[in-house]
């Protein structure tokens, strides 16, 4: 069993006037699969937390919430530790040993589970989710998608009735996020078990959803089938339509929504072929006038780096090239080497063979006062190692006490770019009490306070919703307008597809392809966007929604 049943639910975190949810009521059936959007701080996770009494957060509840037709509260915690199983974002938030083995085996033996049955269901399920190779490595040595579902299978392996999954993917590339979603729904379309999960990345796991549900700012907005919520968001211009998938975008744009509306990709390409039988006149939109040649900002020439003297080449020769006031995006599957690469740039870490220069200087001749004084800006991939002070505040105004202001000047910079980044609302929490995608916005303003000349961001957009990644996008524009060089590694391609000007894809520690945004994506067949996967037989160029609604109205 594993059925939901939520009566009701309002909920205020502590010394907050406006509630974090909202009369929110949605019934669950057992084997259902349900995907939780909407932006940002919204709500979703303090409703997923809900899910399960010992991650309910402190604060005023009002409501009911039942699991399978009877009180949560009236569930002990071993039924709720074996029937409800939980996914965290971070991977490694949830890993309590050090073998894989062990790992899987940790929730059996924790429920006091027999010999026999804890080595038979370990069997099965490193069966199931192709874990035999890996089974006796040390956990520290797992990728991202590995460790994920390593957390997916031990949780597994207690056979709950319901999954429930918080971003899961936000930290994963996109082939690993892809397989890991596969196995989701593999889970509930083979096993029956229920799943609910948050998710930004709405294109793999919308069209498999029975139901999705959209938060808006505490409150259900709409709980539907998938279809019927995109052509609702459409019909009310909500800003969260933009985080719809491609091909209801497009659909939608083109059309102006009704029935018929596609999903997937595939369903996308047919859809595409019914309305040009022939041939379309306009295939490609016109190229953008090259940027002129600016001075080098950043050069790796044959960088060579491994972390410990006996263990393999992390980088491996990478050598690449970033000029003055251009956006520089790096993607490449986890371990490819894209982290350490900026790493070696911020000095965090030093290569063992080759050299890294930074505004024609070698980056070991540099000074801290010098390299990060108006120099040097870096968004690490985990915003919370950032945070050192009690409030969100505090820590925006410590990044200035270096600089010899008046303080009433370091508060009105807070402030202003308090508001650049939408956080205004969270200057008195606490940076831990807010969400991950809250968290990154109120890092990146603790960079920008810098005012760097070159800003490195490991994972932007991990955990922020579709409208501020527009935002996002804005601020570093119009940064890049003052001659700000962007250097970003990303796992999300649709957003380095639309806005980066170029774009490297690291594998094995070096650079194997690099080239305009549109040249790059135009040219992949995995590492691309969805919009041009749909519409590619028809217009081979179109790399972003936006392209493939331009070029279907040029030719209507």
């Amino acid at each position: 069993m594993g059925s939901f049943t939520i009566q009701d639910l309002s909920f205020t975190y502590p010394e907050r006037d406006k509630p974090a949810l909202s009369h929110v009521s949605m019934t669950i059936a057992d084997g259902d699969f349900v995907v939780l959007c909407g932006r940002s701080g919204c709500g979703k996770s303090t409703l997923l937390r809900h899910l399960k009494t010992v991650l309910t957060p402190h604060g005023q509840r009002e409501g009911a919430i039942l699991f399978d037709g009877k009180p949560l509260e009236e569930a002990d915690l071993r039924t709720q530790a074996s029937q409800i199983g939980y996914v965290l974002q971070n991977p490694d938030n949830q890993i309590v040993t050090d073998k894989v083995w062990h790992e899987l085996a940790f929730g059996l033996e924790s429920l006091g589970f027999d010999t026999p049955t804890i080595r038979l269901r370990v069997a099965e399920m490193a069966s199931f989710f192709g874990i035999e190779e890996w089974f006796l490595r040390d956990v520290s040595t797992l990728s991202g998608g590995q460790k994920q579902l390593l957390n997916l299978a031990s949780i597994m392996a207690m056979q709950p009735g319901v999954l429930i999954l918080d971003e899961p993917t936000s930290q994963l590339d996109p082939i690993a996020a892809s397989e890991f979603l596969e196995t989701v729904k593999k889970i509930n379309r083979e096993l029956g078990t229920t799943v609910i999960i948050s998710e930004h990345r709405l294109d793999e796991i919308f069209p498999a959803a029975d139901k999705a549900a959209v938060l808006d700012g505490g409150e259900l907005l709409c709980y539907d089938t998938p279809a019927r919520v995109g052509s609702r968001l459409g019909e009310l211009q909500h800003p969260l339509f933009s985080a719809m998938p491609a091909p209801i975008r497009i659909f939608g744009a083109v059309e102006g929504g009704g029935d018929g509306c596609p999903l997937t990709v595939r369903d996308g390409r047919k859809w595409l072929a019914q309305r040009f039988p022939q041939e379309p006149k306009v295939r490609e939109l016109p190229e953008a006038a090259p940027a002129s040649a600016q001075e080098e900002v950043l050069r790796m020439k044959e960088v060579w780096f491994r972390y410990e003297k006996k263990s393999p080449d992390v980088l491996q020769g990478l050598s690449f090239a970033v000029h003055k006031g251009e956006w520089f995006s790096i993607v490449g599957g986890n371990g490819a080497g894209k982290t350490t690469a900026l790493s070696l740039v911020s000095r965090a870490n030093r290569p063992y063979r080759g050299k890294v220069f930074l505004l024609g200087r070698e980056i070991g001749k540099y000074t801290d006062k010098e390299l990060f004084s108006h120099c040097l800006g870096v968004l690490p991939q985990n915003p919370q190692s950032l945070f050192v002070k009690k409030t969100v505040e505090l820590d925006l105004l410590e990044i200035l006490s270096d600089q010899k202001l008046p303080e009433e000047e370091k508060h009105r910079r807070v402030r202003e770019m308090a508001e650049l980044v939408e956080i205004q609302d969270l200057l008195s929490r606490h940076p831990y009490d807010i969400s991950g995608g809250e968290q990154q916005r109120a890092a990146l303003a603790k960079v920008l306070l810098l005012e760097p000349s070159v800003l490195l961001l490991d994972e932007p957009t991990k955990g922020i919703d579709s409208y501020f990644k527009a935002k996002l996008a804005g601020i570093l524009q119009k940064l890049k307008a003052r001659g700000v060089t962007i250097i970003m590694v990303s796992h999300d391609v649709e957003f380095c597809a639309q806005y980066a000007d170029t774009c490297a894809m690291f594998f094995n520690g070096s650079v194997v392809s690099s080239g305009s945004t549109k040249e790059f994506f135009s040219g992949n067949s995995f590492y691309t966007t969805s919009a041009n996967r749909m519409a590619r037989k028809l217009f081979p160029g179109a790399v972003t929604s936006e392209d493939v609604i331009e070029l279907c109205q040029k030719n209507l």
